[in-house]
């Protein structure tokens, strides 16, 4: 059994412009960064055995900032849904039309199931090297919702509707068990 807390990376540049950044890189915001020290004392008094970040930079800042002390790996199936043409797009141009991705790729991109194959590749790792450990993951939104597919067995449909950014209801970590 490995103990998850996911965390998202702070606010991003493109973020406060309603751009979906994607594949690119991000630059936090000051506002990210100012999330992700936040994110840093709130959770200081937790224990994590690792922390595993997305490849992509806003990730990898944020991770750096809320964990210090701790070895940021990082892993690129944590990256989030390669939104193809869309990458740095407008996100009215296709968020509020999701699930019409969950098997479709995105053009020039990939779908949320191939996201979900990334995360199941990751999970089977995290079962054989953290058993009984406590593993921070800190990436994206596809990533957080392919989890609530794989662990909680939600539907793609189900895990985009409840998603918590439709009501912003932000916290300092989702907690998840892989049996």
């Amino acid at each position: 059994m490995v103990h998850i807390t996911y965390f998202v990376h702070g606010t991003t540049t493109d973020n406060e412009q309603g751009l979906a950044t994607g594949w690119l890189p991000g630059e936090l915001s000051e506002k990210g960064r100012t999330q992700a020290e936040e994110l840093g004392q709130q959770i200081a008094r937790r224990h994590f055995d690792v922390v595993i970040a997305s490849d992509l930079q806003r990730a990898i800042d944020t991770a750096r900032t809320a964990f210090k002390g701790h070895e940021v790996t990082t892993d690129f199936r944590l990256r989030e849904a390669n939104y193809g043409d869309n990458n740095g797009k407008p996100t009215k141009l296709f968020k509020a039309h999701m699930e019409d991705f969950i098997d479709t790729p995105f053009p020039n991109g990939e779908s949320y199931r191939d996201v979900e194959v990334r995360l199941r590749s990751l999970c089977d790792d995290l079962r054989q090297k953290y058993d009984n450990k406590r593993v921070a993951l800190v990436a994206h939104q596809g990533p957080q919702l392919a989890l609530d597919v794989i662990i909680t067995g939600k539907s793609w449909p189900q895990a985009i509707a409840e998603d918590w950014r439709n009501t912003h209801a932000y916290q300092d970590g989702w907690d998840y068990t892989l049996a």
